[in-house]
């Protein structure tokens, strides 16, 4: 039975999860509307004029969001092909790696696109680093940790035939 790559599966994941997280923290923090959320991430594009861009904005916004999932997911998975111990041990690299996007997405991604960035209170980027350790780093981490470990399975069960086999 062919199984989806580590990478679909780790970037499903952490687009569902983190958007929910997303729409829950900036209802907390500020009462926002999911679409304004989603309006938010296109405005990386599209610049303020996303926000009043209405219900394709929100979808331009939910697409992006689901690329940067898988392109998270595809950077852990190239990085643990070249260092297997960030499979071996995801919950401690997966922690890392969700501190890693976050600076990354706040430092370098965001600062190059079209956002207008404003300045948070230190409970919301707190807030926000704790959610990129549980529903980002952690599930492409656990994901991938999976992904090979049912492989060396698959291959073993694949080798131990071949030795049987007359």
């Amino acid at each position: 039975m062919n199984r989806l790559h580590p990478v679909v599966v780790g970037g499903a994941i952490v687009g569902v999860v983190d958007v929910i997280a997303a729409f829950a923290v900036h209802a907390a923090f500020g009462g926002v509307r999911p679409a304004t959320v989603l309006q938010g991430i296109a405005s990386g594009l599209l610049g303020p004029a996303a926000f009043q861009g209405g219900d394709a904005a929100a979808a331009l916004g939910m697409v992006l969001h689901f690329v940067i999932a898988f392109v998270v997911a595809a950077v852990y998975y190239l990085a643990s092909r070249g260092w297997p111990v960030l499979v071996r041990r995801p919950l401690v690299y997966g922690m890392i790696y969700g501190v890693l996007v976050y600076a990354v997405m706040n430092q370098v991604v965001l600062p190059m696109s079209r956002v207008t960035l404003r300045p948070r209170p230190w409970s919301f980027i707190v807030t926000m680093i704790v959610v990129h350790l549980l529903c980002v780093g952690l599930p492409v981490a656990l994901t991938m940790a999976r992904a090979d470990r049912d492989a060396l399975r698959r291959a073993s069960r694949s080798d131990l035939n071949e030795l049987l086999t007359p």
